[in-house]
């Protein structure tokens, strides 16, 4: 059957394609496969298609031998004693889990869990283990096998998306009925032997497929009744990959339904030079807007024959993972450009070689804010001379100024995105943005979008707490000097840096955030939503200001009282998602608090503020929120986003106002202070289904301060 598929002695991008020419034809013939090889990702089962799916059916069984990738918090727990194994299992886990959010690799997920099921299919891991050292195995080797004859081959290219699809790779193939061939052939093969046995020395090889098998059984569970074709007829392509001639490009998926706001906010982009910044409220499709703009803007630089660079700039690592798939989804596998420079470096500068060259279309690396600003990328980008696409997620994080500074000013084209482009207590901030980015050119407000029916409808019901005395006297002397700073104006313009006035603004915002009154309140609130599902709660960072005050800091985090309350006391199902929170462990919460069965309360203080998907979340309870618009809006618009069998959510706000009675509050500062709370009340309560029901809770409390025009 080998000889039958007219296998050639060698392949390279620049005369055929790798997938379509051999490894198809190769896995439609053989009924073994064995790969030895540096990096196995699962995005590549969506490339190898309909023979994968051959393959599996005609009973092939398969072996694999990999080094998994690790990230810099990896090698950080190998070096701090960690048991190896753990630490491998756990990066090579990382790299399934997240084929599996995606449909394209998960359907190839799908297929594998035939094999796993039926025993065909094993996986080992490999690392250099050598004088107290751990490497990674970098070796490209495979096998073909029919019963009679083998093929074996050698080359450059890893099995990932972007090894097979994306970049220039060769491989030299060698086959048992070719006298010229047949003996390293026969030493490759006997190479692959060695090395699945453990018999490799410097190397060490261990068992993985009892690890992975859950994962893949569930893909395969999930993709058991997709009744899409694979493929079209004839062509061996995936049908979810791009159109031949976007090949090398992104490209707009056929299954995606562009709203038409979205549209319209591409429209205007174009239409202002490919500048400007789209102000789209969280939860109105701001991702795969951008990536639409990329789309048509790659396919028009083409029709000029000149590549395209996309640079996406997320704040955080888990949503350079989730614009990752976004940008897989769109065709193309993107470089992740985090942690340790040695894990993304050397494929951003085959990239660029590649696009300088014109050997490819287009390009994607998509980086975190952190690593922006690192030497490694700024070099990456100093040296292109090609077409830049910016896009910035969260784009009001990049006007602080150690942020700004790096924007690479050799973009043509710049995508600013944020529900909330304007700076907090940053005017300059906020200016340099919009001269790096231009204009607003297209808004999408949180009322347009429940109109549109991009967002659910919501209630709101502000819960009023009062300041202890303690708290108020706090209160008091803070506000006194902060006014001493603003009337001296001895403060920096740059409130995010520890100056002065930002360390004073965010002792003042934290008294409020952890208001002693608001546990008890929170425990009357959830008690009546005790059989309810599909919460979230947030809390105030940090600890109580008087915990410094009075040396105390051992006590418990709100946080931490909050989820003995709930977990233990109310024995609800609750967990935290907080920044210790490992990777791989989000995204467990995230999926198991979206089944409704087995987690019924997320608790976190930030980490849910930008980017993260929780649409399944009906009921938010905000313990702290700043008076920062950002904030409070990006938290309204987390747990409006659309879900199945979800008609409306619940927004409990815990606002706090002086003690009824004598205080050390001055009335002006009392004012100030519940004019700064109604500030978010006001906007909350404007787009409620139950707005005259809120007035009528707040109303004795601005008649008391005189606030009824707030």
């Amino acid at each position: 059957m080998l000889r039958a598929a007219d296998l050639l002695g060698d392949y390279r991008s620049d005369r055929c394609d790798i997938v379509r020419d051999f490894y198809i034809p190769a896995l439609a013939a053989a009924t073994s496969y064995d790969r030895a090889v540096g990096y196995f990702s699962a995005s590549v089962l969506a490339v190898l298609g309909r023979g994968l799916s051959d393959f599996a059916e005609r009973g092939g069984t398969m072996r694999i031998v990999a080094s998994p990738q690790l990230s810099s918090e990896d090698v950080e727990q190998i070096q701090a004693g960690y048991a190896l194994r753990a630490v491998l299992e756990q990066a090579a886990l990382r790299d399934l889990e997240q084929a599996c959010q995606d449909p394209r690799a998960a359907r190839g997920l799908g297929q594998l869990g035939m094999l796993v099921a039926d025993g065909r299919l094993d996986i080992k891991l490999a690392y250099v283990a050598s004088n107290d050292r751990v490497g990674i195995y970098h070796e490209k080797i495979g096998v073909f096998r029919d019963g009679h004859d083998l093929v074996a081959f050698k080359g450059s290219a890893n099995e990932t998306m972007s090894g097979l699809v994306g970049n220039f790779e060769s491989i030299e193939v060698f086959r048992t009925w070719e006298p010229g061939d047949s003996s390293r052939a026969v030493r490759i093969s006997q190479d692959f032997e060695d090395l699945w046995h453990d018999r490799t020395k410097l190397l060490r090889v261990i068992e993985f497929t009892g690890a992975a098998r859950s994962i893949i059984e569930e893909c395969a569970k999930r993709t058991a009744h997709h009744t899409e074709p694979e493929l079209p007829p004839m062509d061996g392509a995936p049908l979810s990959l791009p159109r031949p001639e976007a090949v090398g490009r992104l490209d707009i998926p056929g299954e995606l339904t562009v709203r038409e706001y979205q549209k319209q906010a591409v429209t205007q982009w174009f239409a202002n030079g490919r500048r400007g910044i789209l102000r789209m409220a969280t939860g109105t499709g701001k991702t795969l807007t951008a990536l639409s703009a990329a789309a048509q803007l790659a396919r028009m630089l083409q029709s000029r024959g000149e590549p395209l660079l996309t640079l996406v700039i997320a704040p955080y690592q888990h949503l350079v993972d989730q614009w990752a798939k976004d940008i897989a989804w769109f065709g193309m596998q993107p470089v992740r450009a985090y942690d340790s420079a040695t894990s993304w470096y050397g494929q951003a500068s085959s990239l660029l070689d590649a696009l300088t060259l014109g050997t490819a279309k287009g390009g994607v690396i998509v980086t975190t804010n952190a690593t922006l600003a690192l030497d490694p990328l700024q070099g990456i980008l100093a040296r292109y001379r090609g077409r830049l696409l910016v896009i910035a997620d969260e784009c009001h994080n990049l006007g602080a100024k150690r942020l700004r500074e790096k924007l690479p000013a050799s973009a043509d084209y710049r995508l600013g995105l944020s529900a909330t482009p304007e700076r907090w207590f940053d005017d300059q901030g906020t200016s340099a943005l919009t001269e790096y980015f231009g204009d607003v050119v297209f808004e999408m407000g949180i009322s347009d979008a429940i109109k549109a029916g991009a967002l659910c409808h919501y209630t709101y019901m502000p819960v009023l707490v009062e300041l202890d005395d303690e708290e108020a006297t706090l209160y008091a002397e803070v506000t006194e000097k902060i006014a001493k700073i603003l009337a001296a104006r001895e403060f920096t313009e740059d409130t995010d840096d520890d100056s002065p006035l930002g360390k004073l603004m965010r002792k003042r915002s934290n008294i409020l955030g952890h208001t002693r009154a608001k546990l008890p309140a929170l425990r009357r609130e959830v008690t009546q939503r005790r059989g309810d599902w599909y919460q979230l709660l947030y809390c105030a960072e940090g600890r109580h200001p008087l915990a410094y005050e009075t040396g105390d800091i051992h006590q418990p985090t709100q946080l931490q009282q909050a989820l003995t309350m709930v977990g233990q006391e109310l024995r609800m199902p609750a967990a935290q998602y907080t920044s210790e929170t490992k990777r791989d462990e989000r995204q467990d919460l995230l999926r198991r608090f979206a089944a409704g069965k087995e987690l019924q309360v997320l608790l976190s203080m930030k980490c849910l503020d930008e980017g993260v998907d929780v649409p399944a979340a009906r009921t938010a309870y905000l313990l702290a929120s700043s008076s920062n618009p950002r904030q409070f809006i990006q938290r309204r618009g987390r747990v409006l986003r659309k879900a199945p069998g979800k008609e409306r959510a619940d927004i409990i706000d815990f606002i706090v106002v002086p003690p009824d009675g004598i205080s050390d509050l001055h009335h002006e500062t009392e004012r100030r202070m519940v004019a700064r709370e109604l500030t978010r009340v006001t906007e909350f309560a404007r787009l409620a289904d139950n707005e005259a029901q809120t007035l009528d809770i707040l109303r004795p409390l601005r008649l008391r301060y005189g606030l009824l025009d707030t």
